[in-house]
């Protein structure tokens, strides 16, 4: 392996005020956050009264995966209503009262904006639906006569992520067989057609809707995938890159087009009209990062997340590459680096490193017929990467539950899950609702430990989940909450965020990474040897039991303020 320092990347304290190029960002996943009537959902008030909760953890902002109305085919991700609060969350009144709560504690609200794709029950698709081939409201979405002596084929060799062919044919209203629409996603998910201007203009009548409501900013779901290649063709590489795409080739038809950027244009000039430094961070999948640096510009999206890190093997030269990249990608462009371990849509790291060397691009999740994590291993490794992360400049982004340390779901039996990539794939892959499972708060308040009174759930926690709880954590030196709360407390005094960034020579090899953000310096021990450290005072510890002098075991990461001679 080699490590070339003397091309390693280096980054410049940022002198910035903006507050998203800093930021500690806290997704809440609303479903499983917490249950204030006990249906076994969780909702916007339940959000609204563990609030406190969070700004107490020391965040800075709080995004919101999906609570508009839905049919809830794809947990939200499949919009019937974007003007509107689906009723399994509340209303738009308590949705007010949750942006108003949040404003008094300093926090700050993003929504997540799901702009590729609607519902198949969306009125603008219920409409198209029943109109003519050719008709306006059909130019809202991707209708296509199919292939064939009678159209009975597929417009093109298209294929979902979820899962078999992107394209479902319809029925007429007289019952003959119709066009075929596109669908990346679920076939209750069908694509819209961003070439059309009407289709721009109600998005950027939503965004307005939402900025009227005091959001500070979007989430911006699949922004990669929202323009297609005029006139559909066919993927010209289907067989090597299936639904997806080859890295560093040729954009494929349905991914990465140039005419997005344009629209990203348009809508951070909305963003740009209000007060209080409103952003949006993409979910572009976009790689390499020099590629997906390009959605970052000084006038597109404020920052986007950087899949490069999350993707990680959990291993020295794997990190000091990607961290490289990564500076050198955003910081070309002006933007922030973003950090993130988790999401709603992978593995939670404290089972990912639990000694079954799983990415997150590896698979959708563990099954109980599957080889199970170290769960001992994989917290402890959990800590040190979190650790690690937090001590880089620029915004990190944390998934609720992961300052609880909490494991996967990996013992969830088939008749519970909900995710439709299990039901596409027959079982083939398990899916992603093993890290969606609803939060345990309060440990034997119900069978959901307190995730609501009732022990109603969506789905079922594990029994290990009690252990985790955040009362049996909360004010207990050296549990995994405590660890977050005093890396967060300490991140914010020392500015590390709007920090510098460079590699320490002696602390960069195979079996340890060290780096120096100002005049604190942060060391991982990948290996298993103690690592000597040099003087200095430890300010934070993923191991608790670290004190001054004592060498770095396995594992552990350290932040150690230096002594200046």
């Amino acid at each position: 392996m080699t490590f070339d320092l003397a091309t390693a990347s280096n980054h410049l304290a940022s002198t910035s005020q903006e507050w998203w190029r800093s930021a500690v960002i806290y997704q809440v996943y609303p479903r499983s956050f917490s249950d204030s009537n006990g249906d076994g959902i969780g909702d916007l008030p339940g959000i609204t009264a563990r609030l406190d909760s969070l700004a107490t953890l020391g965040i800075d902002a709080v995004w919101l995966s999906p609570f508009m109305r839905s049919p809830q085919k794809d947990a939200g991700y499949d919009v019937s209503d974007y003007k509107d609060v689906d009723p399994l969350f509340g209303n738009l009144a308590d949705f007010d009262a949750m942006v108003a709560r949040a404003h008094e504690l300093g926090l700050r609200i993003l929504v997540d904006l799901v702009p590729n794709h609607t519902s198949d029950q969306h009125r603008w698709f219920q409409d198209a639906l029943i109109e003519i081939e050719g008709s306006a409201e059909r130019d809202f979405y991707h209708f296509k006569d199919g292939r064939g002596l009678n159209g009975e084929l597929p417009p093109n060799n298209w294929l979902s992520l979820f899962g078999g062919p992107a394209w479902t044919r319809i029925t007429n209203p007289d019952g003959t067989a119709g066009q075929w629409y596109l669908h990346l996603f679920d076939s209750s998910q069908p694509d819209l057609n961003w070439a059309n201007p009407k289709v721009q203009e109600a998005f950027e009548d939503i965004l307005k809707f939402w900025l009227d409501r005091g959001v500070d900013g979007f989430r911006v779901d699949q922004p990669h995938a929202m323009a297609k290649a005029e006139g559909l063709p066919d993927h010209p590489d289907v067989e090597r890159a299936g639904a997806g795409f080859i890295e560093g080739e040729a954009s494929p038809p349905m991914w990465f087009q140039e005419e997005v950027h344009p629209i990203f244009r348009k809508w951070r000039k909305i963003l740009d009209s209000y007060d209080g430094d409103r952003a949006m961070c993409g979910e572009a999948y976009v790689l390499p990062l020099t590629f997906m640096a390009k959605w970052v510009r000084p006038d597109e999206f404020n920052q986007t997340f950087n899949f490069r890190f999350l993707n990680s093997d959990w291993n020295a030269k794997t990190l000091f590459d990607n961290i490289n990249e990564s500076f050198e990608a955003f910081d070309g462009v002006g933007a922030p680096s973003t950090w993130v371990l988790n999401n709603h849509d992978v593995l939670r790291h404290a089972s990912r490193f639990g000694g079954l060397n799983i990415k997150p691009t590896d698979s959708d999740g563990v099954g109980p017929n599957d080889p199970q994590p170290d769960r001992e291993l994989g917290l402890r490794r959990a800590r040190g990467a979190t650790l690690m992360m937090l001590a880089l400049p620029g915004s990190s982004y944390l998934y609720q539950g992961e300052e609880l340390g909490l494991p996967e779901h990996t013992t969830l039996a088939p008749e519970f899950r909900q995710d439709p990539t299990f039901a596409r794939t027959n079982g083939a892959r398990v899916g992603r609702d093993g890290c969606r499972v609803p939060l345990p708060w309060e440990a034997g308040v119900g069978a959901a430990n307190g995730f609501n009174q009732t022990g109603k759930s969506w789905l079922p926690q594990p029994d290990i989940y009690a252990e985790y709880s955040r009362d049996q954590q909360d004010g207990v030196e050296g549990s995994t909450l405590e660890l977050y709360k005093h890396a967060l407390k300490v991140r914010k005094e020392l500015a590390l965020g709007e920090g510098s960034f460079e590699w320490v020579n002696e602390f960069v090899g195979e079996k340890v990474l060290g780096f120096r953000n100002g005049d604190i310096l942060v060391v991982h021990n990948f290996g298993h040897a103690p690592i000597e450290l040099p003087a200095g005072q430890i300010i934070a510890s993923s191991l608790h039991q670290m004190t001054n002098g004592h060498p770095l075991v396995a594992d552990q990461t350290v932040w150690l303020r230096l002594v200046v001679a």
